[in-house]
């Protein structure tokens, strides 16, 4: 028979091997619940960065549209009219001046036909995509001067370095929310866009020099909390500036090695 002392000891053995037991199951269920919770974090931020792209996409379609029919009235609309106001009084002139009359026509034809042209460039619904984001912005701002809404200047700095044409999709869609305002609502003379590239950040800058606004009063703005978003799903920085009556500017620092 055993002795008091060895089944004591014996149970306190089987003791210490449950709790250890049990101790193990309760680390790996709660190692698991963890593990799992991060697995679904990651697939909702995946999932939320896929839901921002096809937002953008299509929001950058609807401007782009928009675009189109600024330019068709403002633009292309206007200079068809002259051409048929010049056509009517060709029509009623005899043929002395005829000659100057075919020219000024031919020179408004020739102007619709290279605003066609541009505008054709902004039609394609991928224009981040084929283009890139630096030609994708000099065809905004072409744009914009086209249409006398503003003078613009756009400078690059240091060495280009490829960035994710997912994420040149979201950049880009900031920037156009924010020139967007700035045509309807800051009545900007100028404005600027500076793309500066280092080996490790890209830092993006674009300022106007209208009518400004008090940012406290306007950070839950729609627009603003937009901009705010998709800088944090890039995991970049936003910053953006403004008063009354010294123009806006906002900032954007995106880290060229993020996914090293």
């Amino acid at each position: 028979m055993l002795q008091n002392e060895e089944i004591l000891l014996i149970s306190y053995f089987l003791a210490v091997i449950l709790i250890m037991v049990v101790f193990g199951m309760v680390f790996f269920t709660a190692f698991q619940r963890r593990k799992n919770k991060l697995i679904q974090d990651k697939l909702k931020v995946e999932l939320d960065f896929k839901a921002e792209i096809e937002k953008s996409k299509v929001e950058i379609q609807e401007q782009t549209l928009k675009n189109v029919a600024w330019e068709l009235h403002d633009n292309i609309g206007q200079l068809l009219s002259v051409v048929n106001m010049q056509l009517s009084l060709m029509a009623r002139k005899d043929g002395e001046n005829m000659q100057q009359h075919l020219a000024e026509v031919k020179s408004l034809v020739q102007s619709t036909v290279h605003e066609v042209r541009s505008l054709s460039k902004t039609l394609n619904n991928e224009i981040v995509q084929v283009m890139g984001l630096s030609r994708s912005i000099e065809v905004e701002l072409e744009r914009i001067e086209r249409l006398k809404y503003a003078k613009t200047t756009f400078k690059i700095n240091g060495e280009q370095k490829p960035i994710k044409e997912q994420d040149e999709i979201i950049i880009f869609r900031i920037i156009q929310e924010f020139l967007s305002n700035c045509i309807k609502h800051a009545k900007a003379n100028h404005i600027n866009i500076v793309l500066e590239f280092t080996e490790k950040l890209m830092y993006l800058s674009v300022t106007d020099d209208g009518c400004g606004f008090d940012v406290e009063n306007k950070s839950e703005s729609s627009g603003i909390q937009n901009m705010k978003s998709r800088a944090k799903l890039l995991n970049a920085k936003f910053h953006l500036t403004s008063s009354q009556n010294q123009g806006s500017q906002l900032n954007l620092t995106y880290n060229l090695l993020k996914d090293e």
